[in-house]
């Protein structure tokens, strides 16, 4: 049986039924998925634990403690959740390509927003 791990990343375009993928070794089974917001993130991670029997769940930097812990809660203990965080310089980097790109506009604002 092959570790299944699924990444989420957030884009203000995106549908995850359509921005996916799988790569997939005989031990190791790696889902992509681009979700908008927080909603579909959940939505997500509860659907391929039930019907791929996700192990891990890595999630992009921008998911907020807040999120970790929905997340958490909603696929259950026995699935690991983590996010992949840079230092400093390397997170500011990201954000100035992310800013350029429109993450942070008002037009994709509701995908990015932080959660209290």
């Amino acid at each position: 049986m092959a570790f299944k791990v699924v990444f989420l990343a957030h884009a203000p375009d995106a549908e995850p039924e359509k921005h996916r993928g799988v790569i997939e070794t005989s031990r190791y089974k790696l889902f992509v998925v681009v979700v908008k917001d927080q909603d579909q993130a959940v939505e997500v991670c509860r659907k391929l634990v039930k019907e791929e029997g996700i192990h891990s769940i890595l999630l992009c930097p921008g998911f907020t403690h807040g999120d970790v812990a929905e997340i958490a809660e909603a696929v259950g203990e026995n699935v690991a959740v983590a996010v992949a965080r840079g230092d400093g310089p390397s997170s500011r980097v990201s954000a100035a390509v992310r800013k350029r790109e429109g993450y942070f506009s008002e037009k994709g604002r509701n995908s990015l927003q932080r959660r209290i």
